[in-house]
């Protein structure tokens, strides 16, 4: 039997990418041969709530850290799956080097803008970068970084597509969605919500539908009253079912951030048959340039492709169809075979650099 920590939630309304990413890989390990204990802050998954060899630990409000640290030292586990960057993996880390626990580190890195010098501003990622047992990237072009920056090899590990939620319409032809344009993510500044408005202004026969929260809601909100903007609806945040159904109505799916690491939000979008716009820097393996959907190196050049795929119905229909065909590469049985394989060789890496027996 092999023990997983993982510091992530198994709550069934988190819907942050990290979370939703241990789920599914802990909904499908074998609970005869791992293991698994993660948090929960409120009501959790089912799948995993109801899944042998699973431990919930609460979470609280208060001194979170100092107790879950004790359990972890007390039982060190086999591998430290997918470190975050907050106070409980920094302890640990720390608490792994001076004892020498047996623990083996599996550093998972899906957010961008990693640069060389960085290493003060997001010290404990590039800590799980170099003190790791086996690191993986969730893209091509994140593992590349990666492997630059740490001189490691770097596994790549797609996240897959829940067919729950995210499918094809019965009947994909274009023609019969019934709203436009839709944008999901969270409202933080690089995100870029305040572009989905702005384009709106250049199509006001279009509806441009927006899904998510943050801190930024509000000034989008202003963006579109200030500039008459009836055609913009605010939808909030949604839970994976309620957004699988808002991609199965709409006709383009305008994703302007220009930050990410591998966002999650365009296969799912892929696989409900939608052309998706996105930004050329991070090069996601979800699309397929000038085939499920058009990439972008600017604001100048999402708007064009926007006025591209607007213009032209039947260039929608194919991308639609494309999109579908290019989503059934990611699955998540898929994805979870691979984290079997990747931890149970960190193990055996972690026993030959000499890890401890605590």
């Amino acid at each position: 039997m092999i023990t997983v920590f993982t510091p992530s939630f198994a709550d069934e309304s988190n819907t942050n990418a990290q979370n939703l990413t241990v789920k599914e890989v802990v909904a499908r390990l074998d609970p005869a041969r791992y293991r698994v204990i993660m948090f929960s802050a409120g009501a959790p998954d089912t799948r995993i709530f109801g899944r042998k060899n699973t431990q919930i630990l609460r979470w609280g409000k208060h001194a979170n850290t100092p107790r879950i640290l004790v359990q972890l030292l007390a039982g060190a586990p086999d591998v430290y799956f997918f470190p975050r960057e907050g106070p409980i993996d920094a302890a640990f880390l720390a608490a792994r080097a001076k004892l020498r626990l047996r623990s083996a580190l599996v550093t998972y890195v899906v957010s961008g803008g990693l640069e060389a010098g960085q290493e003060r501003e997001r010290p404990v990622l590039w800590r799980a970068m170099r003190e790791c047992d086996a690191l993986a990237a969730n893209s091509r072009h994140m593992a590349e970084t990666v492997r630059k920056l740490s001189g490691k090899n770097v596994d790549v590990v797609y996240d897959g597509i829940d067919r729950r939620y995210y499918y094809p319409c019965p009947q994909p032809a274009v023609s019969s969605r019934s709203r436009g344009i839709l944008f999901a993510g969270s409202f933080r500044a690089y995100k870029r919500a305040d572009l989905v408005v702005q384009q709106a202004t250049r199509f006001p026969q279009w509806e441009f539908r927006l899904a998510g929260a943050g801190e930024g809601e509000n000034a989008c909100r202003k963006l579109a009253q200030d500039a008459n903007c009836q055609n913009v609806q605010f939808l909030g945040h949604l839970n994976a079912e309620q957004l699988g159904e808002e991609m199965r109505q709409a006709q383009i799916f305008f994703f302007p951030s220009e930050l990410e690491g591998h966002p999650q939000v365009l296969g799912q979008a892929a696989a409900c048959g939608l052309p998706c716009i996105a930004r050329r820097s991070y090069s996601p393996d979800y699309m397929v340039d000038g085939v499920t959907g058009l990439l972008a190196n600017s604001d100048a050049e999402l708007g064009a492709a926007l006025d591209r795929l607007i213009e032209d119905s039947e260039l929608r229909k194919q991308m639609s169809a494309a999109a579908i065909h290019h989503a059934e590469k990611f699955e998540w049985d898929d994805a979870t075979e691979q984290w079997q394989q990747i931890m149970e060789a960190a193990i055996l890496n972690r026993k030959k650099r000499g890890g401890g027996g605590v």
